[in-house]
């Protein structure tokens, strides 16, 4: 089946939101790192894939219609490649909201990694704190204004790099209309989904 859409944000810019608005709206099954927790048998796959092994796409996100959040978003470039008809989501937000979003959420369970006794979270944290901690932000990740360097750089990337037509750059504050008219699917009745509080984040990770 292959992607449809790829989710290009880094985490905490809404992406369990828009999980689950691409499953309303038949973009479904849809992965984020609530998957990897759910499925920690594709553990290895993603530390592999982090290492710098080639990675078979279609074997890794096998039944899955789109992408968003860690891990996947890291390999924003691979995917669009490997798929050229999906449709690309900068899910984003207001720097300085996200930074401390991210920084009372993922930065602190990846402090905390080795307190974490519930075994999915823990070997999903294994995997994903090297990703996030490392590769994304240079071991440099609690230092704020760095943070918010790459953040934007990031989207400046992802920006020059996919043509306007393929791109939709989205904040979930906008609700169903954007990504509709992005998706050319019709808007659903009821409201646009609004999950992954901090509260929620904890829940989910155990944490």
């Amino acid at each position: 089946m292959g992607l449809s859409v790829i989710g290009a944000g880094f985490g905490r810019t809404g992406t369990l939101s828009l999980k689950g608005a691409l499953e309303q709206l038949g973009f479904g099954p849809c992965h984020h790192m609530a998957e990897v927790f759910a499925h920690p048998e594709q553990i290895p796959a993603w530390k592999q894939a982090t290492a710098g092994a080639a990675v078979d796409w279609d074997e890794l996100l096998a039944g899955y219609r789109a992408t968003v959040d860690w891990p996947s978003a890291y390999f924003w470039r691979e995917l669009a490649a490997a798929y050229p008809e999906a449709k690309v989501l900068l899910s984003t937000r207001d720097v300085d909201s996200w930074y401390a979003s991210f920084s009372n959420t993922i930065l602190k369970l990846i402090a905390a990694k080795d307190e974490i006794t519930v075994p999915p979270v823990r070997a999903a944290l294994e995997m994903g704190a090297p990703l996030v901690s490392t590769k994304v932000f240079g071991d440099r990740a609690d230092d704020p204004e760095h943070a918010k360097a790459v953040f934007r750089a990031h989207e400046a990337e992802v920006r020059r790099t996919i043509p306007a037509e393929r791109l939709l750059v989205f904040d979930v504050r906008e609700g169903w209309a954007p990504l509709c008219a992005f998706l050319a699917v019709p808007v659903p009745d009821g409201p646009f989904p609004r999950l992954n509080d901090a509260e929620q984040f904890k829940a989910l990770t155990g944490s």
